[in-house]
């Protein structure tokens, strides 16, 4: 039988349209997810994120894993993929619950408030009906914002909480979304040159800002006066919960003092070699003085945010276009890409938004850049790759084109960031490889790049576990690390702003373990790449390497290597 006739086969089997209702249910359920994956119908409605609302999403998730087990059996590769990776999906879903996170959800960058923002880069606003449902949507935010109160007050009452750090920030971005140059205010003020006539409707949109505007006040009060008072102003989250939510990331168990050890040792490597190049760069100052060049050079550096952009955009679309049918098979459909700015209030940094279902919209990776004008690109091309092209747009869009193999909720839900962060920083090490980092500057961009994935590996384990520095490292040996120490250990290893600096320590004490994901997953699939390469010798096809490890789709980062080591 040939592969497309397995297919055909694997996909008779009831784990598909199991798969199938699953993701059109749960988008029922959660409109905020629909709009993510572009499912129409639902995009001027918020979710319902009381503990009701969320005691209904985990009903329905229970109910999924019962009707999941009582499936038949199957040997059917591309079946049996199916199944475990819905059962991977519900059993992540509903680890929130059992632990009571989603009642201490109140995060810098993972909680319902970014979403809720960012919901609005989703939405449709070429259109009257896309406009009418982002002013319905913005006049109505004080409704899951209430339920959000409802359910960080239940556990309030519980003693389950987040940090006063991490409300402090969810504060400041309530009130920046409403500022004259916040996200709600910048995205009605876009209406008036979408294209869109309806004087009904820019009125509308008016109210609707202000409306917004007494929603984010009045939780913002709510925070400060309610809840600022009894959160804990320690950041850590301890073993055990750092622990679990890292296995959550990774697909992997890892013994987190080893990690920490490796991760002080691979930065000292990173360091060296920026040393090095940096001499290359400009052998009368050390690398510090050589990264403030490079900030200052107007030769190196975008004169505005928009030529910044559109720089970036050519990066990533010649790359695609050479490496197609060389390096990598990449479908017609998701051979466009698009490169956004992102509004100002958001976390600082770069993100990718997925295409949808159906391709109508490009993936796209979007750049929070704050108030920078004059835009330095040593340390932002690695980052194009890394977001776009080969990175997460490759990598996201390809999954989303298996629908011959991959069951609906693999292609559009399944995500872990061992696999997806650690692809898209092997990425930027791939680019080096093949040249596409042509000057100095660049790879030295890529190497600062690499070592921020590296120190975050020591201060997120580090700052929620309470270690100590190794005494035999130069940086504050034997000290233990406090949030400003890490604002420290970003700016002197990565070079990272102080801005940039205090927002990403505020991410990693808010999210425990996801910062770790990245260099974890790359030095797996780089420990694969160098496992398959030994054994296949003058074989070794690098193309087709790429081609297992993506070709099931995200997977955990154990199933990566029994995926990519099979038939061996």
């Amino acid at each position: 039988m040939d592969a497309s006739a397995q297919t055909t086969d694997a996909r008779r089997h009831p784990v598909f349209d199991l798969s199938d209702r699953f993701v059109d249910d749960l988008a029922a359920r959660r409109p905020m997810l629909a709009t993510a994956l572009g499912l129409a119908g639902q995009d001027h409605e918020w979710d319902d994120p009381s503990p009701a609302g969320q005691e209904a999403i985990a009903g329905f998730l229970r109910e999924q894993r019962s009707t999941l087990a009582g499936l038949p059996s199957t040997e059917d590769r591309w079946a049996a993929l199916a199944v475990r990776i819905l059962a991977e999906e519900i059993e992540l879903a509903l680890e929130p619950f059992e632990h009571g996170d989603h009642l201490r959800e109140l995060g810098h960058i993972q909680s319902l408030f970014p979403e809720l923002r960012e919901t609005f880069d989703l939405m449709d606003t070429e259109s009257v009906e896309g406009w009418r449902a982002v002013a319905t949507r913005l006049s109505t935010i004080g409704q899951p914002l209430a339920g959000w109160r409802e359910s960080l007050s239940e556990g309030m009452a519980r003693g389950l909480w987040a940090s006063r750090r991490q409300a402090e920030s969810i504060i400041g971005q309530l009130r920046a979304s409403v500022s004259p140059d916040g996200a709600f205010t910048g995205l009605v003020a876009g209406f008036a040159d979408s294209g869109v006539t309806d004087e009904g409707l820019g009125d509308g949109l008016r109210d609707a800002l202000d409306a917004a505007g007494r929603a984010t006040e009045e939780m913002a009060v709510w925070l400060e006066e309610e809840y600022l008072p009894g959160a804990p102003t320690r950041d850590g989250v301890g073993e055990e919960r750092y622990a679990r939510h890292a296995r959550s990331f990774l697909g992997t168990d890892l013994d987190l003092a080893d990690t920490y050890r490796w991760g002080w040792d691979h930065l000292a490597e990173i360091r060296s070699e920026m040393e090095e190049l940096a001499r290359r760069i400009d052998p009368t100052t050390d690398l510090a003085g050589v990264v403030a060049g490079l900030d200052a050079d107007p030769a190196r550096s975008a004169a505005s945010p928009e030529k910044f952009r559109s720089a970036m955009l050519e990066r990533i679309r010649r790359a695609m276009e050479e490496l197609t049918d060389t390096h990598f098979e990449i479908p017609e459909q998701i051979r466009t890409i698009d490169v956004r700015l992102a509004p100002k209030g958001a976390a600082l940094g770069a993100y990718f938004a997925p295409p949808s279902e159906d391709f109508s919209r490009p993936g796209t990776t979007w750049w929070s850049l704050g108030d920078q004008e004059v835009v330095p690109y040593w340390n932002q091309v690695s980052t194009a790759y890394h977001e776009g092209f080969p990175g997460h747009h490759l990598q996201c869009g390809l999954q989303v084109c298996l629908g011959d193999r991959l069951s609906r909720v693999h292609r559009l839900l399944f995500w872990l960031p061992g696999y997806g962060e650690g692809w898209a920083l092997y990425a930027e090490r791939l680019m080096r490889e093949l040249g596409y980092l042509d000057r100095p500057e660049l790879e030295l961009g890529m190497l600062s790049s690499s070592a921020l994935r590296a120190v975050r590996v020591v201060i997120d384990i580090g700052s929620h576990l309470e270690l100590p520095i190794p005494a035999g490292v130069a940086f504050h040996p034997g000290e233990r690390w406090t949030y400003d120490l890490g604002v420290e250990a970003l700016e002197h290893y990565a070079f990272e702003p102080p801005a940039v600096a205090r927002s990403e320590i505020t991410r990693y004490l808010g999210w425990p373990g996801q910062a770790i994901s990245y260099k974890v997953g790359e030095r797996a699939i780089l420990a694969l790449r160098d496992e398959v390469r030994a054994r296949d010798g003058a074989d070794f096809d690098l193309k087709a390497f790429h081609e297992r490890v993506l070709g099931s789709g995200p997977v955990g980062l154990d199933h990566l290597r029994e995926l990519v080591l099979a038939d061996a």
